[in-house]
């Protein structure tokens, strides 16, 4: 007989994020929007000693939140949990389209503390946001210890190409931080 485990997957935001988000400010600026998804990555690194990444997907225009996220690959054991990837899923879910800034409905960004890594790449171009802003880079990322995936130069380019912006290195030094003191505190290098 089958686990009853195979046939549904249900995952939560960590019970400390409506004590850390405020939903109902706007996110007005690049810089705020970036802010939020590197203090998600910290209080995550914090409370939890779970992944140093976090994202939020905001309404580009008026700046109103719609998802947040962090890395989930260890608490749920599950590897494509990465905090882009479940962000985009609840924005989805909230915003009840499969493509986010599709037909009539608005232009979505998609901020994160770090470049996104292969996989998470590929699910930002099918999402449909069309804006990405990220604070540290994949070397960052690296330099801790994580592998980043088959991301080049191209990657980005070809997310410009089918008119993705891509803004990197919003307050990258203060999201490197947060990367640096996973890696003091011991934390899992969980795809090495």
């Amino acid at each position: 007989m089958p686990d009853q485990g195979m046939h549904s997957l249900k995952f939560e935001l960590p019970a400390w994020i409506d004590d850390v988000v405020d939903w109902d400010r706007p996110y007005p600026t690049v810089e705020d929007r970036v802010e939020l998804a590197i203090r998600l990555s910290r209080e995550n690194v914090e409370r939890d000693g779970a992944g140093p990444f976090g994202a939020a997907v905001v309404e580009t225009a008026t700046g109103r939140l719609v998802s947040v996220d962090v890395n989930l690959v260890l608490p749920e054991g599950i590897s494509v949990l990465h905090a882009e990837i479940v962000a985009l899923r609840f924005a989805h879910r909230r915003t009840g389209t499969r493509v986010l800034g599709g037909g009539e409905g608005p232009s979505h960004d998609l901020a994160t503390s770090c470049d996104p890594c292969a996989m998470c790449l590929g699910a930002t171009l099918w999402s449909g946001v069309r804006r990405v802003l990220a604070a540290a880079d994949r070397e960052d990322a690296m330099a801790v210890g994580f592998d980043e995936g088959p991301v080049f130069p191209e990657s980005f380019e070809y997310l410009e190409e089918r008119g993705i912006e891509v803004v990197r290195g919003i307050r990258r030094a203060e999201a490197r931080a947060v990367l640096e003191m996973y890696l003091e505190r011991g934390g899992t290098i969980y795809n090495a």
